[in-house]
């Protein structure tokens, strides 16, 4: 293997990992500021975890946008107007629960459909998408008159603020952890098949430890509060359809080969305009899954809610690992950035910080995140 290609690899492993380090030294830092020791306790990780399911699942529906190379900034006002319908329908129209969050996902589809039909038809994305977030946010304030509307049913509650049984967060460890091993024995099979070069197995084997290890005691300590937060269950649920979707699809494959190369996918008989309606269609059925869940979770809707939560789902993706330059990025990275930008948050809130410190600080981490995206792909040239 040549000199390149070694710097290239081990250039790879760097950005691969970078995040990983960054969340334990984030999570060493506050815990060494924090003198109450409230930090890393299983309650308030309970908490994180409710904390940051919301913007993880918008980052995942921003993902699909970044990684064609579109944005979409009026996921956080869809939020806001998603919880809304959906407690309007129970609240006003005395509908049950269940009803109420289908018909409020399909809202949500329409949107992205709404989002998408503009772009394919020549609107920038940034016009498209800026336009809806003005609607999205008046129309929160028409068809709530301005106040909040309230949501005590328990089947909606119990969305937002369950846990998982103790029993039943066994059984997702174990369930997670096999399907890990099981995915990384195929991985190496198929490369070894194919004739690509595989890691030495007793460096698989330490990959493999490493992360059963982390699910599991994922399990320990959320078991050790009252369980897996019924949020973050729904999180992981999503984050395994859409990895699976992104990465084992041959819908995924043509997202990130427009994104990779736009007009390569043309010439390759890829259908854009098809493929970006259906990115938009995710994107906006993420929003309103989001803000179905931060609505169960608060108790209420407010005009103001998801108030710039699409800058936390691109701070997220970008984190993450997800290039702005497209065709570059995981499902599982932007979720681990939404562990980041969640992390911070809650740090900065114990060690009772001001509020526009935390603002700056965000501010600071994205422009640092993208320069480095920038600069890794300049340098890979």
């Amino acid at each position: 293997m040549s000199v390149k290609s070694l710097d290239k690899k081990r250039e790879f492993n760097i950005r691969k990992y970078t995040m990983i380090i960054a969340l334990v030294g984030i999570w060493l830092l506050f815990t060494f500021l924090d003198d109450t020791g409230t930090f890393l306790t299983s309650r308030n990780l309970a908490n994180l975890f409710k904390q940051m399911s919301v913007t993880a699942i918008l980052a995942m529906g921003m993902f699909m946008i970044l990684v064609d190379l579109h944005i979409d900034l009026s996921l956080g006002s869809l939020v806001g107007l998603s919880g809304g319908v959906c407690a309007l329908l129970m609240y006003h129209f005395n509908m049950h629960p269940f009803l109420a969050i289908i018909l409020t996902m399909l809202f949500g589809v329409c949107c992205g459909i709404f989002t998408g039909a503009w772009v394919n038809a020549g609107v920038p994305a940034f016009i498209a998408s800026l336009g809806g977030m003005l609607a999205y946010r008046g129309l929160i304030m028409g068809i709530s008159g301005g106040q909040s509307i309230p949501t005590s049913h328990p089947a909606f509650r119990f969305l937002g603020t369950a846990y998982v049984p103790h029993s039943v967060g066994w059984m997702i460890g174990i369930v997670a952890s096999v399907a890990i091993v099981y995915m990384l024995i195929r991985k190496r099979q198929s490369r070894i098949k194919f004739g690509f070069e595989v890691k030495p197995m007793a460096l698989e084997t330490f990959y493999m430890v490493v992360y059963v290890g982390i699910i599991m005691t994922f399990v320990v300590v959320m078991n050790s509060y009252k369980g897996i937060p019924m949020p973050i269950a729904i999180v992981m649920v999503l984050a395994l359809i859409l990895n699976f979707v992104a990465t084992k699809t041959k819908f995924g494959r043509q997202v990130f080969a427009i994104g990779g190369n736009k007009e390569a996918a043309r010439l390759s008989g890829v259908d854009i305009k098809k493929r970006t309606l259906q990115i938009f269609i995710i994107s906006g059925l993420m929003a309103a899954v989001a803000g179905i869940l931060l609505t169960a979770r608060l108790g209420t809707a407010t005009t103001d809610a998801g108030n710039g939560f699409e800058l936390d789902a691109v701070a997220s993706c970008v984190i993450g690992g997800t290039s702005l330059l497209g065709g570059e990025g995981t499902i599982i990275g932007a979720v681990l950035g939404a562990l980041v930008m969640a992390s911070i948050d809650n740090g900065m809130s114990i060690l009772d910080t001001q509020a526009y410190w935390q603002l700056i600080v965000k501010g600071m981490i994205l422009i640092i995140a993208v320069f480095v995206d920038i600069y890794t792909k300049k340098k890979g040239k």
